[in-house]
């Protein structure tokens, strides 16, 4: 039942005149009550003019009552005219006429000897609008569905309807327990305020679905099948659980589409009924159904009446065989497959119908698929829509056919992709295929929708590689509907800096090669562990730029040349890892810092020729859900420049739809890298790393080679075995590998539209063939303490057998008075070198990538199942503002 109901506004109070008026009572589900339909129809009913003579004749119309309106303007809605006779029906026509315009709360017509005078009542102008007590469905969403709106005229019918359809909204989010209850607040110059009051009510869910019928399969199964669930505890956040009768009617459709690819040909819903209980907060879903009896495929062959196609030959290749079940999926994917073998040789509008030959005897189902003839088409023109800042000319050179071309249903596939991967347009882009002018001929047709492809990125976040992290670029991927790229971009966090300009030219002068070029500069502080604690180790600034050109071989093989140059600048702490030498200047210690850092440091010159080989035939690029792509490098330096190195590496992915919005991929990379002309060994800062992110369930450069040193002190006796604090240094490798596999895995609507991807995955890989330093294994320990004549400590490097090889003097700070040995006041250590194998690592997991609004967010828990000794794992990780 739905109520309006009259109550004094503050403004209301201040005029003495205005009463409250009772309108009805509370409207329920759109229905209105008994009480407030007899008021309506007591408001509209006509008067019973005064008992007049018959034949009395109109000498004056006057028009008493009207404030807005003029007394000529209400005469024009009535027929009454002076000079007519006067009769009863003539009055009741008035009446009617009048309350039809809605304009007249009440109208009264009277007449005395020939003077006829209408009384009206006028209604009252809609003031505001005014919504209360709507949370789950906002103003924005409401005010469009309601049709009374300021300075209109206001009738209860409009607000009758517009409760109505409040209603529906809600009934629609599944709240049929909803009411709204309108009010009119009267205001001064006979206005009004109309007042909605919504109880939104809690949403009503679906306590059970009963399937009555079903013998062959169970009625969980069958609830498996169906989009709507019944409300458990375990569906919290699950928005199938409420009652929508769009989905009920969708259920109807999968339930038939699961009994089809099963057998059962003659398979039906009998009916479908949806009990809401008496609370009105729940409802039980009841199907009955007719399962019929199962089929299997009879006799399957193809009748073709194209001459490039051979009935027999295709027949030979169908999925379906005599014997198999029948399965209606089946039948439909052979359909589309054979309309996509015929579009491939240019028939676009190839007509394949199955015939069916169904045997109720022994259940059978032959079937014939019929390939019509048709004409060979050519395309006609291909025309561009909707583009309004992308030139034509980028689109175009996507197409993989040109006007005059015959007809090829893979090359508009093709296309389609192509145009997609560009990533300008909406993402559910399809070229319509349209007749052209004869039968012979096809329009091809883009219509596309263009989105924002400028990118303003500022952004804060946390990382538990990082630490705090600030990210600023700017980017245009279609930098004035050239299709060009233009980027510029900087990062500035505790461990490293970075900024980059790039720009990307993929189609230079016209012609079918890419351009691209970067310049950078980069500064990274490498780090160790000792204990828990991130230690800085070593600092590289790279300064440097990238030029590379691209050209296709084929429709899905690129090369790619490239020439890079970098200047590195590789540095420790003199504090931390430098001693004095034999020739009185300071130098880098290897007890230490370790053989390896201190080879490494140094500003060099590397100079690089490189190429690719990169085979795509993704979906797309930007998010594949299909197709597969693979690429090999080769990349060397010694054009020039300080360091020389041959380096290989390849990588390669596939990805598959499952249905139902799930995308299972493999990847897998791996790579070498070897020194020559002189170089014998590949410096830190060019080997390969694994770890975190590449590699989840370990740390950062967690995995391979690495040097773990255990500082002891001394215990009571005076001898070094109590243990300190331990430092964990990742060396990298020579070869690596790693391996992938991921399901992604589909959420609700909602959210996709949040950007949310949750996915399961394994990975597995190695890195190692590093050189094994020389201060490593040192058994019983590497040096004792000792301090000369003026206190300074000396260091006996002792070797394996316990004599004395040599002798280092620790470094007093003239500042600070502080030391500068490795270990503080530690004077022994025992170094192990671990992690040199190429036995996989294996870890699992699940994770969730969310575009937030804070930037990429990817977070990821982890199990691992394989690792060896020195790896360094992690359960958790997350990044935040950074790309993933």
């Amino acid at each position: 039942m739905i109520g309006v109901e009259m109550v004094r506004s503050t403004e209301a109070r201040r005029s003495s005149h205005v009463a409250a008026v009772l309108l009805g009572t509370t409207i329920l589900a759109g229905v209105p009550s008994a009480a407030f339909a007899q008021d309506a129809a007591a408001q509209s009913a006509p008067t019973e003019p005064a008992a007049q003579p018959e034949a009395e004749t109109i000498t004056s119309l006057t028009v008493r009552g009207a404030e807005r309106l003029e007394q000529q303007t209400v005469l024009s809605y009535v027929k009454l005219r002076i000079g007519q006779p006067y009769t009863k029906a003539a009055a009741d026509g008035a009446l009617k006429d009048l309350y039809a315009t809605e304009l007249f709360k009440s109208v009264e017509v009277t007449n005395e000897n020939g003077a006829v005078v209408i009384e009206v009542q006028e209604n009252p102008v809609v003031n505001r609008i005014i919504l209360e007590g709507n949370k789950r469905i906002k103003n924005d969403k409401i005010l469009p569905e309601i049709k009374v709106s300021p300075r209109q005229i206001f009738t209860r019918s409009k607000v009758r309807a517009d409760v109505a359809r409040i209603i529906e909204l809600y009934k629609r989010q599944g709240r049929y327990a909803a009411t709204v209850e309108p009010k009119m607040v009267m205001l001064d110059q006979n206005r009004v305020d109309i007042v909605f009051e919504i109880t939104e009510g809690d949403k009503s869910k679906v306590r059970q679905i009963n399937v009555i019928g079903n013998e062959a399969f169970s009625d969980g199964e069958l609830r498996s099948q169906m989009v709507t669930k019944q409300a458990r505890f375990w569906r919290l956040f699950s928005s199938g659980t409420s009652y929508d009768p769009d989905r009920m009617a969708f259920d109807q459709q999968k339930l038939r589409q699961f009994y089809l690819t099963e057998g059962y040909a003659d398979f039906r819903v009998v009916s479908a009924v949806a009990e809401l209980t008496p609370d009105k907060k729940d409802f039980i879903i009841t199907y009955v159904v007719e399962e019929g009896e199962r089929y299997k495929f009879g006799d399957v062959k193809v009748e073709s009446q194209l001459r490039d196609f051979s009935s027999e030959k295709m027949s030979q290749n169908l999925p379906m065989k005599a014997g198999d079940w029948y399965n209606a999926k089946q039948v439909e994917d052979t359909i589309e497959s054979l309309n996509n073998t015929a579009g491939a040789f240019g028939y676009a509008f190839a007509d394949v119908r199955p015939q069916y030959d169904r045997n109720k005897e022994d259940l059978t189902m032959g079937l014939t698929f019929v390939i019509r003839e048709a004409p060979r088409v050519y395309v006609e023109r291909i025309d561009i829509n909707g583009n309004t800042l992308t030139q034509d000319k980028v689109i175009r050179r996507e197409f993989r056919l040109a006007e005059g071309d015959a007809f090829n249903s893979l090359q508009v596939r093709r296309s389609t992709n192509r145009i997609k991967s560009l990533g300008y347009f909406q993402e559910k882009f399809e070229v319509e295929q349209k007749p052209g002018a004869a039968d012979d001929r096809i329009i091809l047709e883009a219509n596309v929708e263009e989105r924002p492809t400028g990118e303003l990125q500022l952004s804060a976040g946390f990382s538990s590689l990082e630490s705090f992290i600030f990210q600023a670029s700017i980017r245009q991927r279609n930098f004035r509907g050239r299709g060009q790229t233009v980027g510029l971009s900087g990062s500035y966090s505790r461990y490293s800096r970075s900024v980059q300009a790039s720009f990307v030219e993929p189609y230079l002068f016209d012609k079918n090669v890419s351009l691209g070029v970067d310049l950078y500069r980069r500064d990274y502080n490498n780090f160790n562990f000792q204990n828990s604690n991130r230690n800085t180790t070593y600092q590289q600034t790279t300064t440097g730029f990238q030029v590379r050109a691209g050209v296709p071989v084929t429709e899905y093989i690129t090369a790619v040349g490239r020439y890079t140059l970098n200047y590195d600048d590789v540095s420790l702490s003199e504090n931390q890892f430098y001693s004095i030498g034999d020739t009185g200047e300071l130098e880098c210690d290897p007890l230490r810092a370790g053989r390896y850092l201190c080879d490494a440091i140094g500003k060099r010159l590397s100079s690089i020729v490189g190429f690719s080989l990169i085979y795509d035939t993704l979906d797309n690029r930007v998010r594949p859900s299909r197709g597969e792509t693979a690429q090999v490098s080769i990349d060397v330096a010694g054009l020039g420049g300080d360091v020389k190195y041959a380096r290989l590496r390849a990588n390669a992915a596939k990805y598959w739809p499952l249905g139902g919005g799930f995308i299972f991929s493999l990847q897998g990379e791996g790579g070498i890298i070897e020194p020559y002309g002189g170089d014998d060994y590949v410096r830190l800062t060019d080997r390969f790393y694994l770890g975190n992110p590449q590699m989840r369930g370990f740390a950062v450069r967690g995995v391979g080679p690495r040097v773990i040193r255990q500082y002891y002190g001394p215990d009571e006796d005076g001898n070094y075995t109590v243990p300190g604090n331990d430092s964990d240094d990742a060396l990298g490798g020579k070869y690596y590998y790693m391996a992938r596999a991921e399901m992604e895995i589909p959420l609700g609507s909602g959210a996709r539209e949040m950007g949310l991807r949750p996915s399961v995955f394994v990975d597995a890989g190695a890195v190692w063939g590093t050189r094994r330093p020389e201060l490593s294994d040192c058994g019983d320990g590497c040096f004792i303490g000792q301090r000369d004549q003026d206190g300074n400590q000396l260091y006996n490097v002792l070797d394996d057998d316990g004599n004395v090889v040599g002798t280092s003097i620790d470094q007093i700070d003239p500042d600070t008075g502080a030391t500068r040995n490795p270990a503080g006041s530690t004077s022994y250590f025992t170094e192990n070198y671990l992690g040199d194998t190429w036995l996989p690592r294996v870890a699992i997991g699940v994770g969730v990538n969310w575009n937030s609004p804070f930037g990429p967010f990817r977070i990821d828990m982890s199990h691992v199942l394989l690792k060896r000794d020195g790896d360094d794992t992690r359960v958790f990780s997350f990044n935040v503002g950074t790309q993933f």
